[in-house]
């Protein structure tokens, strides 16, 4: 997601939610339609075969990046998508990079706004990959649903998440991205705390939910990045947007664990679903107040950067 920003925003003036959406819907499509193969493969050779399947399908793709990808539109004689400007790209004098970056994580964390964004992507991380993409598959076999069929679920996901994203893209070129983060995780939330009672419909209640939490699952990148560039500078996007996608992962890794344990103590993933919603719920209010109220610390942050 990081890169995915950084490549938008040097290669795109017009159009940077759009593109920003297609490429986040297709990392997260990927992962997720590849799943139900993926698992049949595991089920049948064994999860070292699956692992070696998807490490040969990586190296493959690394030919394709050498030979046709470059860093900046200059490097191919290009302007960025939208630049109509007679200016010549002037390259950034070279940095110490583990200084800046730590310098970045320290100007933010005076920043309120830093907060509100890194806590969203928090409960964004702990909601998607932490709790639907870890437990979704163990839950469906608490209910007696196989794995395969289960993984055909996340695969469902995948597909709506493709429309979804880009399309949120698209709308965070064109309305107030604060609005869209707090329609984001209120709809999610409200999926989720439906999530548990859907079993009770068997397979075809499962298959609403992933229609719809498809629709919102990696939603939430287009209209953060946007709000990363609009409070910390679009020459900035990369290293601020990193840090707060390691709210994302430090979420993931808290569900991931704490619905584990849930589900060892009472049994079910009941709580860990229903507290997850809760939390989405609280983001969108929470986001809501991103660039609301300029402090000191954001001045310092954006004269700093």
């Amino acid at each position: 997601m990081v890169l995915g920003a950084i490549v938008v925003n040097r290669w795109f003036l017009e159009k940077r939610g759009l593109v920003l959406g297609i490429l986040t819907a297709s990392t997260a499509t990927g992962q997720l339609v590849f799943l139900p193969m993926l698992a049949s493969i595991a089920d049948r050779f064994g999860w070292r075969t699956a692992a070696l399947a998807l490490t040969g399908a990586a190296l493959l793709i690394i030919p394709a990046i050498a030979v046709f990808m470059r860093d900046r539109p200059a490097d191919v004689g290009l302007r960025a998508f939208g630049d109509n400007s007679e200016t010549v790209e002037v390259l950034q004098p070279k940095v110490n990079s583990i200084a800046s970056t730590l310098n970045a994580l320290w100007l933010g964390m005076r920043n309120r706004d830093f907060w509100l964004l890194f806590g969203s992507f928090f409960i964004c991380g702990a909601s998607t990959n932490g709790l639907i993409g870890t437990h979704l598959i163990p839950a469906c076999i608490d209910h007696n649903i196989p794995e395969v069929k289960a993984a055909g679920l996340l695969a469902i996901m995948g597909l709506f998440d493709f429309f979804g994203t880009t399309m949120s893209g698209w709308l965070s070129d064109r309305w107030n991205n604060r609005y869209l983060l707090c329609w984001y995780y209120g709809l999610r939330g409200l999926s989720l705390i439906f999530l548990p009672f859907s079993f009770n419909f068997s397979f075809y209640g499962l298959s609403i939910f992933a229609v719809f939490y498809g629709l919102d699952w990696i939603a939430t990148v287009p209209p953060t990045v946007r709000l990363v560039a609009n409070v910390f500078g679009k020459e900035n996007v990369g290293v601020m947007f990193g840090w707060i996608v390691a709210g994302h992962q430090l979420g993931a890794a808290t569900a991931a664990f704490g619905a584990g344990v849930l589900r060892t103590w009472t049994g079910s993933y009941l709580q860990a679903f229903i507290l997850s919603g809760v939390l989405c719920l609280i983001a969108a209010v929470c986001v809501l107040q991103i660039g609301q109220t300029p402090t000191k610390s954001n001045y310092l942050v954006e004269k700093n950067l």
